[in-house]
């Protein structure tokens, strides 16, 4: 099993750049709750709603190619961009990734 570098930064304020290790077949959603990063995913990680939404800067050759289920939650994501993935969905095939998770304030309270 290969191993590579998942660098995430943060659209909300206070929050430092970080970059952990990511192995073949494991979701950015899934590096995120290993290491107490606030990433929502309210559907369980299942590709069920659109919380867990971040932007792809960089690696969209390393994970898994989007599907028309995860376009339409995206379609309903909270500022949803033209590099737009769901952390559940973004998992890792072949190489480095790096993502900016939307501020998670917006959905403290519910």
């Amino acid at each position: 099993m290969n191993i590579y570098k998942v660098k995430i930064n943060f659209e909300e304020k206070g929050h430092e750049t970080i970059e952990l290790p990511i192995a073949e077949g494991e979701s950015v959603l899934d590096v995120c709750l290993d290491n107490g990063i606030d990433l929502q995913h309210n559907c369980g990680g299942v590709c069920g709603c659109s919380t867990c939404h971040v932007y792809v800067n960089n690696g969209e050759d390393a994970i898994q190619e989007i599907s028309d289920k995860e376009e339409d939650f995206i379609d309903r994501a909270v500022n949803p961009r033209i590099n737009s993935r769901l952390g559940c969905q973004c998992v890792i095939i072949d190489g480095n990734i790096e993502v900016t998770i939307p501020d998670q304030s917006q959905f403290l309270g519910h």
